[in-house]
């Protein structure tokens, strides 16, 4: 069963939700950037050479039910400039994906460049 349709099940989201809120350690991710409403991390099947998927911490699943006033996007803003800036990326994509777009019912962005990953 693909992760999509476990995830579209209103109780495994919950689930989900509770785990990136309560237990995000149990993810099996490389944490780049945390804060109370964000997680970033390297996308675990990338599609470029630097591909950070970064996600709220709580239910939000698509850019259509955010709140403009949300301290997520603050902290999207944030960690997207110090992901620029530390992994020295001159050119660089932020990606959201929406309706049937959407692969995974759970709002997220895709930060990627086509450039190798060059920490600071």
């Amino acid at each position: 069963m693909r992760l999509n349709a476990i995830l579209g099940c209103p109780f495994f989201y919950r689930i989900f939700i509770w785990m990136l809120d309560h237990m995000p350690f149990v993810l099996p991710v490389e944490r780049l950037r945390e804060t109370d409403s964000l997680l970033a991390f390297f996308h675990p099947r990338p599609e470029y050479p630097f591909h950070v998927i970064l996600l709220p911490k709580r239910a939000v699943r698509s850019f259509a039910e955010l709140n403009p006033a949300d301290p997520f996007l603050a902290d999207i803003v944030t960690s997207v400039q110090g992901l620029v800036a530390e992994y020295q990326l001159p050119a660089y994509r932020l990606i959201v994906n929406g309706g049937e777009y959407q692969e995974f019912p759970h709002l997220h962005f895709h930060l990627t460049s086509d450039g190798e990953r060059s920490h600071l």
